[in-house]
């Protein structure tokens, strides 16, 4: 069977036919994003997949002009039909952390949760296939048009209404390893542009002689781009090894606390019992915390204000040799009353907060409510129950540990904003994500979370340290090498020296500036084109 015959009933499909296309098109796409295996060092995703994926994409934007509304109307609904599926298979998992508390909230939330949220992050592709469509053309051009709009609306998608980048295409290039290199370069949304033109030139193969001479040159340039990207990782791996910093021990705590007793603050003595002897468990040679300079506990460590319990601070005072210091997520009273911001505390022996980092961007509906005094009073709250929600940070800023290189921190998802990650003007010589996956259980969500994470030390060429409540916690270098990991769902401690970092990566001092000049020269190209038709 010709590709010209597998193209014919998509480009002719029309009403629910054509949605059903759309849907399991955009749904089938999530494999690639998807890990199907559990070893952080190497996951592995169906990539390939969007090599049938987003062909169709293209033939449904073909067919759009058959629609019996406006051919770009018709565009947007392919596109919110292809978004909606991709969506809704790649975060069904949100709806699980409604059942940690199933008395509160139950399953009458979770179709608003999943189905809601996947609705409104449709409307990003809807958006995108409609721009494409306004300029779409015959010949494999249309191929970088698409390319084009649905980059820009993915980068849209990451910074409208705060922003939710989760899942962006260019992810589908980050596993095998060595494609992900790339994002030093270019970035995610960069990797983003390229995932898309590579997997939809296979499109062309159907494109009648009178519209393209050579369809396949489309496809083999596609395969030279990956082969480029394949021979650049490889190379950049191959030519930088692993370098520590000297005098520096961590240690990763992760309890595996389920999400139900984390919270509850009746289990204050057996959480903080755990934690205490979990972290004095030597995972290696040494005794105890016995040569370890940082021990570092998850995000939202404790079911109580840690400054409020002296007691607390005590056993952490007393677990603590004199050249330790504890990192540790908790949440911090506002002074503000029913108000409390999510934090990283940096604490010595003695017991002392040195330093703390109030998370900058929150989640919405997680940690706070838009419009939060108003559906209170309709009786509605947010996911961690904290009166008022939680209060946002100030601004990003680096915290400084004794005995180590400044960190930048992360709380959860903060993580996974490209090119956002660090205070303007400052570098650190690490990255720490303190997070609690423990919300989505045994999830595909921690696996997509990590490997978010995972590109970011990629991209700006430093060290990641991850404390997970659940998994997965790991220690990464700059090339998104894991040294050591903990997987998901089981209890530990690791030790781990800390990686040096990289000078600064070209995406580092770029930003996207490049990738905006990219797309804008792409879109003036066809609007020219379309108006020589």
């Amino acid at each position: 069977m010709t590709v010209s015959r597998l193209a014919q009933p998509i480009v002719l499909a029309w009403g629910v036919r054509r949605a059903l296309i759309a849907f399991l098109a955009g749904a089938a796409s999530t494999l690639a994003i998807t890990p199907v295996n559990s070893d952080p060092a190497s996951l592995i995703t169906v990539w390939p997949v969007m090599f049938v994926t987003f062909p169709v994409a293209v033939w449904l934007l073909d067919g759009a002009a058959a629609s019996k509304r406006s051919a770009i109307a018709g565009a947007a609904v392919a596109g919110w039909w292809f978004g909606f599926g991709y969506f809704l298979a790649g975060l069904y998992w949100l709806g699980f952390a409604f059942l940690v508390d199933a008395k509160a909230f139950g399953w009458k939330f979770v179709p608003f949760a999943v189905a809601g949220l996947s609705a409104y992050l449709a409307l990003f592709p809807a958006l995108a296939f409609a721009l494409a469509r306004a300029l779409w053309m015959r010949g494999p051009l249309r191929v970088l048009v698409l390319a084009a709009a649905l980059t820009a609306a993915e980068w849209l998608r990451g910074h409208v209404l705060t922003g939710f980048p989760w899942n962006a295409f260019g992810y589908a290039l980050t596993t095998p390893l060595v494609f992900a290199q790339s994002v030093s370069l270019i970035g995610v949304w960069g990797l983003t542009f390229i995932a898309i033109a590579v997997f939809a030139s296979p499109a062309v193969l159907a494109d009648e002689p009178a519209d393209t001479r050579r369809p396949w040159l489309a496809p083999l340039a596609a395969a030279v781009t990956l082969a480029a990207l394949a021979i650049f990782g490889a190379a950049r791996l191959f030519t930088t090894q692993t370098t520590f910093v000297n005098g520096v021990t961590l240690r990763i705590m992760q309890p595996n606390v389920p999400q139900d007793e984390k919270f509850n603050y009746a289990n204050k003595q057996s959480v903080m019992q755990h934690y205490l002897t979990l972290s004095d468990r030597a995972s290696g040679p040494q005794s105890g915390l016995r040569g370890v300079t940082h021990l570092i506990w998850p995000e939202s460590a404790f079911p109580f204000f840690l400054t409020r319990e002296p007691e607390a601070l005590a056993q952490i005072a007393g677990l603590l040799p004199p050249d330790t210091v504890l990192i540790t997520g908790a949440a911090r009273p506002a002074e503000v009353d029913r108000h409390a911001y999510n934090s990283i505390y940096v604490i010595d022996h003695s017991g002392s907060i040195l330093s703390a980092y109030d998370k900058v961007h929150l989640v919405p509906f997680g940690e706070y409510l838009p419009f939060q005094s108003l559906l209170e009073r309709l009786g509605l709250q947010q996911l961690t129950k904290v009166a008022g929600g939680f209060l946002s940070g100030d601004r990003r800023r680096l915290l400084a540990p004794p005995r180590a290189p400044n960190f930048a921190p992360l709380i959860c998802y903060e993580i996974i904003f490209p090119h956002d990650v660090l205070p303007a003007g400052e570098r650190p010589g690490w990255l720490l994500n303190l997070t609690n996956d423990a919300w989505f259980g045994m999830s595909p969500g921690p696996y997509q979370h990590f490997q978010q994470a995972r590109v970011r030390a990629i991209e700006e060429g430093l060290p990641l340290v991850r404390a997970a409540n659940t998994g997965i916690s790991a220690v990464v270098d700059p090339l998104g090498r894991v040294i050591h990991s903990l997987p998901l769902g089981v209890e530990g401690v690791l030790d781990s020296p800390l990686p040096q970092a990289l000078a600064p990566t070209w995406y580092a001092a770029m930003g996207d500036r490049p990738l905006g000049v990219l797309l804008a020269a792409i879109v003036l190209v066809a609007l020219i084109r379309r108006l020589r038709q």
